[in-house]
């Protein structure tokens, strides 16, 4: 996969009754990259992702995503078009609440969101061999092939969550945003997501915004910080868990309150209290 990126967020700032959100805010995202961004509660974090799928307009300054036209390439202005034109371009997202059909199969489920992108005449026509082939190998990807028959509302939280993946995998996007995709599973699930979550990008870019920072250091490579709607830190998990604006922001203000009850919490209990 060719370098360069696929999603530029240049000095946007979203403002809410006079509240900024976003503040003047610079990232971007690499063709192939797997990234996560963390960041405590009211950090912009939500935002992010909601002006990366055009949600919600910048009230200032400009995303560009890289992935239009014939090559996959041309740029693209995201807040020109509305959420349901991202998603044809190649920009999927996925709740923290999966958003799976109860009363619908495991293959059901992947068959509708497969016809997500089609337009009314390609829905009446039918799943073509391609496209019947990309839902079986998306079935294998997710783990879910034993379970193909199965109705989504019985399944497990975390093959709930594996199914989601699966529907915005079979849409084929370029981009892939994933909101704390492990919230609620098990250990074994987790580390099931987060070998999943991997393997998805080596085929394209994903971020991944994640409050379980166990989760992060096992499996991510390029952490990005927010912090009051700016980007605070960026770099390698090992750098950025060692940065110290990075620890007081965490941790400042549970080392505190647990100083006032007699002792700090260590960094997992406050993980745990942000969320």
């Amino acid at each position: 996969m060719s370098r360069g990126n696929i999603v530029e967020v240049q000095r946007v700032t979203v403002s809410f009754d006079g509240f900024k959100v976003l503040d003047e805010l610079d990232f971007s995202i690499q063709r192939g990259e797997l990234r996560f961004l963390i960041g405590p509660n009211g950090a912009g974090k939500t935002t992010l992702l909601d002006i990366l799928t055009g949600k919600t307009k910048p009230s200032s300054g400009r995303v560009v995503f890289h992935g239009g036209g014939e090559s996959g390439q041309e740029a693209t202005e995201v807040n020109r078009l509305p959420e349901h034109a991202l998603v044809r371009l190649g920009i999927g997202r996925k709740f923290q609440t999966p958003a799976v059909f109860g009363s619908l199969t495991v293959l059901e489920n992947l068959e509708a969101a497969m016809g997500f992108r089609e337009s009314a005449p390609g829905l009446l026509r039918g799943l073509s061999a391609p496209q019947e082939r990309e839902i079986s190998e998306t079935l294998d990807r997710v783990g879910l092939r034993r379970r193909a028959d199965v109705r989504a509302a019985v399944l497990a939280h975390g093959e709930r969550q594996w199914l989601e993946i699966g529907m915005l995998l079979v849409q084929q996007p370029k981009l892939l945003l994933l909101d704390e995709p492990v919230a609620g599973m098990t250990r074994r699930e987790r580390d099931r997501t987060g070998e999943l979550v991997q393997e998805i990008a080596k085929q394209r870019s994903v971020l991944v915004v994640e409050h379980d920072m166990e989760f992060v250091r096992r499996y991510a490579s390029t952490v990005t910080v927010l912090h009051a709607g700016r980007r605070l830190c960026e770099g390698p998990v090992e750098e950025v868990q060692g940065n110290a604006q990075v620890i007081e922001v965490y941790l400042g203000r549970a080392h505190d309150a647990g100083r006032a009850r007699g002792g700090a919490k260590a960094p997992a209990e406050a993980q745990a209290e942000e969320r």
